[in-house]
């Protein structure tokens, strides 16, 4: 078990990637990273353990008036998750909604053209996909991020994460194969308080990352795959 505190994001990569050695080397396994948050931590993962490292961007669906709450999360490929239940607890209208996706879509469809800098996505048919984030709070944007890889046909889906709340793991263990959620601290609280710094990863620190994962990493085509919109 991890200590109640972490230094910061590459620390919990590298404190993650001790729980994760038996996938080192693995020519079958790749790291995905949910941008921006969980790109430090899931860098030290793939450096470590001598892994591939991409990028799955989704995004968190703000409440109105209350955007570090989800109502739910978007993925690149348009796939969707909502929590009906609070959409209807908070009267959330139906134009709300779209116009909160529409916002989140174009979010995700720049960041997705400025992190890959002309990378080709690479292919996770037939492989162990281990997906990692900076922490589990709701688990929505994850929830999204699961599907997102189903999609694509990998042999497992794997989600590692530093710490993460008790519910939210709980939801999450039931979409995954495996997660290795290192704290589950309760009561739970929010993500950035476990860390001593939390400071905001920006576009230019995710571009550094990835473009020298991208230089020590093994090649491996990369192949599309036909966009599903997923209605809940």
């Amino acid at each position: 078990m991890m200590s109640s505190r972490l230094s910061d994001r590459a620390d919990a990569g590298r404190r993650l990637a001790a729980l994760l050695s038996a996938y080192a080397g693995g020519s079958e396994t790749i790291v995905l990273a949910l941008p921006r948050g969980g790109v430090p931590t899931a860098y030290e993962i793939a450096t470590r353990l001598q892994l591939p490292l991409d990028i799955l961007a989704v995004r968190k669906l703000g409440l109105p008036g209350h955007e570090e709450l989800a109502m739910g999360a978007i993925a690149a490929d348009g796939r969707l998750m909502l929590d009906d239940a609070l959409i209807a607890a908070a009267h959330v209208t139906q134009p709300q909604i779209a116009a909160t996706i529409a916002r989140e879509s174009m979010e995700l469809q720049r960041r997705t053209r400025l992190y890959r800098e002309g990378r080709s996505e690479r292919s996770l048919k037939g492989k162990i996909v281990l997906i990692v984030d900076d922490g589990l709070a709701t688990g929505a944007t994850m929830g999204v991020a699961i599907q997102a890889v189903r999609a694509r046909a990998p042999e497992s889906v794997v989600v590692a994460v530093p710490v993460g709340s008790r519910e939210a793991c709980d939801a999450i263990e039931s979409l995954a194969d495996r997660l290795v959620c290192a704290m589950k601290p309760e009561p739970f609280g929010a993500v950035g308080q476990y860390y001593e710094d939390f400071s905001q990863i920006d576009d230019e620190d995710v571009r550094r990352l990835l473009a020298s994962a991208a230089k020590r990493a093994p090649r491996f085509p990369g192949r599309g795959y036909r966009a599903a919109r997923l209605v809940p």
